[in-house]
């Protein structure tokens, strides 16, 4: 890859951007607070790191990718929100449980402009349930005043020609964006649907987005391609994003583990991202996060898209600390005002492993301020032994019983964790560990993926090929240089209780960026 990359990533306590060059080497890095609309303190980050690059390294910026959590912070808040038309194609089989039957009240009344349960569908065999009536599909739509719609079909990632005629016709005769949910989850029916509800309700957002990231680029005379991290820890254009602007959420845990393998050289290991609020765990598995094979609650939503496997817990540099607690409140983004190591009155888990000595990359003048003021000991050395055992139980829990594995220590307050953690065979602290999540970013894969249901017979060798071919596709349209795309992952999982045996394949295809 030529040229120079800047990485970027949005977390909720600070925002963070490195340069790298075409050898993987750092040239700059800069850690922003993030700011309330979440721009500003991008485009001051930006502007650091290329405060530190000459006219001649300036123009080199061939490509700039960006985590942002403008898509999470949008269902959070319930805001910005589109209003989405809601198709499923399952009647009459499906009717019992409404489409959003599970929403908080708030977010669908924020984004339902109506719902429908349509003919349509399939069984998981591929045969339909009832061919699609386009009739029913124009008739609701003529009655609903949205600025998307949402189609989903039962078993469509075994059979995806029925949404996709529906996606024809509203783009067609609407003139509306579509959210087809075979693109984006997996089996499941409402999981997944609920997915495909939230895509077409961030239209609006990722359009912002992308027209911002566009701009700022713009304003500072930088010819760069630009991109967005998905949740993968892989990468997407900025049309590919526009589509499947959902990908967006979880992208920052994901940077985090993708940066911490890249900087440590380590491919499976466990990860904690300590920030100013939180500790963000995670696993890696052959440099990549592990995915969660759980419904991942977004907003109050349960869906089925692909998110990593995280455990967030309650502790960052941030965390007030008092007699017999740490936390859970924080003063985030603050801890340069408030805590006592910077000249504040608030008593924080940093001042707490700066008194226990834990000290690696931290100011020198912090240890120093310390020295110089009446402390409660005691309160200090109890907090920062219960932060600890916070830790050792979040690990225990993501590492399942096995303790062959290191943990990789990163993010800002990554000097908050001990050198020794029972349930992992080591700690390690790569350089530049503070920006980890935005080395992520800079340094991620473009990916596409594939996930449906085969007959086992003696056509499954040539359905898997045909499957690895789509999701090698899909990568290329989502960025990647058709030369050096390869399959990274492909798991075959029988299924049981079916008529004929078959089974489900999931298929994962990543590569470099093309130039």
């Amino acid at each position: 890859m030529s040229g120079l990359r800047i990485g970027i990533d949005v977390g909720g306590t600070n925002t963070d951007a490195v340069v790298l060059d075409a050898g993987d080497r750092l040239l700059a890095k800069a850690k922003r607070p993030t700011t309330p609309e979440v721009t500003g303190g991008l485009r001051a980050a930006l502007d650091a790191v290329l405060a530190e690059l000459d006219d001649r390294r300036r123009a080199e910026v061939s490509r700039v990718m960006l985590g942002t959590t403008h898509a999470t912070n949008a269902i959070l808040e319930r805001e910005n929100l589109g209003r989405v038309a809601v198709v499923r194609l399952g009647a009459p089989a499906t009717t019992s449980v409404p489409p959003l039957s599970d929403w908080p009240e708030d977010l669908r009344k924020a984004v339902s402009a109506g719902e429908a349960v349509l003919p349509g569908g399939f069984f998981v065999d591929g045969r339909p349930i009832t061919p699609l009536d386009s009739g029913a599909v124009r008739r609701f739509l003529d009655g609903v005043r949205a600025d998307a719609v949402a189609v989903t079909g039962v078993f469509s990632p075994a059979g995806a020609e029925q949404e996709a005629e529906v996606g024809e016709l509203v783009a067609r005769e609407y003139g509306l964006p579509v959210s087809l949910s075979h693109e984006l989850g997996w089996l499941g029916l409402l999981e997944r649907e609920n997915a495909t509800v939230l895509n077409a309700c961030l239209y609006g957002v990722a359009a912002r987005v992308t027209a911002a990231l566009t701009e700022a680029l713009r304003e500072r005379g930088l010819a760069a391609r630009p991109y967005l991290a998905q949740n993968d820890g892989t990468l997407m254009t900025l049309e590919h994003a526009a589509r499947l602007p959902v990908s967006t959420i979880g992208s920052g845990p994901a940077n985090s583990l993708r940066g911490a393998a890249f900087l440590s050289g380590v491919a499976d290991a466990v990860v904690a991202d300590v920030g100013g609020t939180s500790t963000d765990l995670g696993v890696l598995v052959g440099g990549f996060p592990r995915e969660s094979s759980a419904a991942t609650e977004i907003g109050g939503v349960l869906t089925n898209f692909r998110m990593p496997d995280i455990l967030s817990i309650a502790l960052g540099g941030g965390s007030v600390v008092r007699d017999g607690s740490v936390g859970p409140d924080s003063v985030g983004y603050r801890i340069t005002e408030e805590a006592l190591v910077c000249g504040g009155g608030t008593m924080t888990l940093t001042d707490a492993a700066v008194h226990a000595g834990r000290t690696a990359g931290v100011p020198p003048a912090w240890p120093e301020r310390l020295a110089g003021l009446p402390l409660r000991h005691e309160t200090l050395r109890a907090a920062l032994a219960l932060a600890d055992e916070m830790v050792e139980d979040a690990v225990d829990r993501m590492t399942l019983g096995r303790a062959d594995r290191p943990l990789v220590a990163v993010g800002g307050g990554a000097f908050l964790l001990p050198d020794r953690i029972l349930g992992v065979s080591r700690v390690v602290r790569p350089p530049h560990a503070e920006v980890a999540n935005a080395v992520g970013a800079a340094i991620a894969l473009a990916s596409g993926r594939v996930d449906t249901i085969l007959p086992a017979g003696e056509s499954r060798a040539k359905a898997i090929e045909s499957a690895k071919e789509q999701a090698a596709a899909k990568a290329v349209r989502a960025g990647a240089d058709p030369a050096q795309v390869e399959i990274v992952d492909l798991q075959e999982i029988p299924l049981s209780y079916l008529s004929e045996p078959a089974v489900r394949l999931h298929v994962k295809a990543a590569g470099p960026l093309a130039r």
